[in-house]
């Protein structure tokens, strides 16, 4: 049952924390299947504020908004065999401010775009670009 608007403590509510939006990144990585999971053993999850600075003007984006997430490292198409020495983790970076800013002018569920920003980076993960996830996405409807 969804509350009624006059029934929401609206004096009290506050946008979603750091850590709110790591549990809906955490629930929504943990409805993947287990072999994407398996894959995905060794990514660090990181949720910020923002992009840094130097990712943003990397990206040249106009605004630090632009971003809802990142993946940074080496996907796993692009990795050889055996250790790595010296190489970073892979990580996917969740932006909280981007997400929430997203969420208010767009009619979808907090968790569907972590979900979706989750997916879309762990793609990357995996190797797809922008484009491949785009035809993927649109093959799928």
């Amino acid at each position: 049952m969804v509350a009624k608007t006059s029934e929401i403590d609206w004096d009290g509510a506050k946008a979603p924390s750091l850590a709110a939006l790591e549990d809906l990144a955490q629930a929504a990585f943990d409805r993947l299947p287990d072999e994407f999971r398996a894959l995905c053993a060794d990514v660090v999850f990181n949720v910020t504020e923002f992009p840094e600075d130097d990712v943003l003007k990397e990206l040249e984006a106009e605004s630090p908004f632009d971003l809802l997430g990142l993946f940074s490292g080496v996907g796993l198409p692009q990795q050889g065999f055996g250790p790595q020495t010296g190489q970073m983790p892979n990580t996917i970076h969740l932006y909280r401010r981007p997400i929430l800013d997203y969420w208010a002018e767009n009619d979808e569920s907090l968790g569907a775009i972590v979900t979706h920003v989750m997916v879309h980076e762990i793609g990357h993960h995996f190797g797809f670009s922008d484009e491949d996830m785009e035809a993927i996405e649109q093959a799928a409807g």
